[in-house]
């Protein structure tokens, strides 16, 4: 059976990410040296490593930590009011918005990635990297496999909210990225995320290949029908 890569042609494995309550056995702690933020991790974990981090590897990104639940050291508690500051006073956030920001119900111990192939641990929210293209076929799915509704919830700054309205909520979400993630991830302009709920996930892949030979018969079916028009 193929792969969700294979099937939808993705440039990069979808990522499982769970938040744990502890340590996870079998699973190696992350050891790639200080990262800028978390969803770096998102990346490595999309160049096919799986391991697991702990609080202190997120708090380079204030308002990553913010969305994860982390509470960032003493020493550093003003950086998020900085970072926020930062970016109302350039215009790329409003104050009012930040009270809206999607947030881990609770504090995790250890946060898990890996591709969603060869991970050996249960994920909470899986991430795919994926074209327009590619996303319309995964919400289909999602559709099918009960796991998304007709009006998704889409997100863009910040880019890692995405994970806890997906947690929490249940549903799919499609989230457009944000400024820094794209950064942190190298996420090409021409991508996006669609992201599924863990439990949901293998319901979701499962429908991912109907739901692409469905598309596949209906593109014939529109270049026929086409084809009997004049193209303005």
């Amino acid at each position: 059976m193929k792969s969700v890569q294979q099937s939808l042609g993705l440039a990069s494995p979808p990522v499982a990410i769970a938040f744990l309550p502890g340590v996870p056995a079998g699973l190696d702690r992350w050891s790639g040296g200080v990262v800028p933020a978390g969803c770096a991790f998102w990346r490595a974990a999309m160049q096919g490593r799986t391991f697991f981090t702990l609080p202190e590897d997120h708090y380079n990104c204030a308002v990553g930590s913010h969305t994860h639940a982390i509470p960032l050291p003493a020493d550093r508690a003003g950086e998020l009011e900085q970072t926020v500051g930062f970016m109302v006073a350039n215009q790329y956030l409003e104050m009012k918005e930040v009270p809206g920001i999607p947030v881990l119900a609770a504090s995790p111990a250890a946060i898990a990635y890996g591709p969603v192939e060869q991970t050996a641990f249960a994920p909470d929210v899986v991430v795919v990297a994926a074209t327009p293209g590619q996303a319309m076929i995964l919400y289909e799915a999602a559709l099918r496999a009960g796991a998304g509704n007709a009006l998704t919830n889409t997100l863009g700054r910040p880019g890692c909210a995405a994970l806890p309205l997906t947690a929490q909520g249940g549903s799919a979400v499609l989230s457009f990225g944000c400024k820094g993630n794209r950064t942190f991830v190298g996420l090409p302009d021409s991508e996006m995320y669609f992201v599924v709920p863990g439990k949901a996930w293998p319901a979701v892949a499962e429908q991912v290949g109907v739901i692409g030979e469905a598309n596949a018969a209906m593109s014939d079916y529109y270049s026929e029908k086409a084809s009997l028009f004049k193209v303005i």
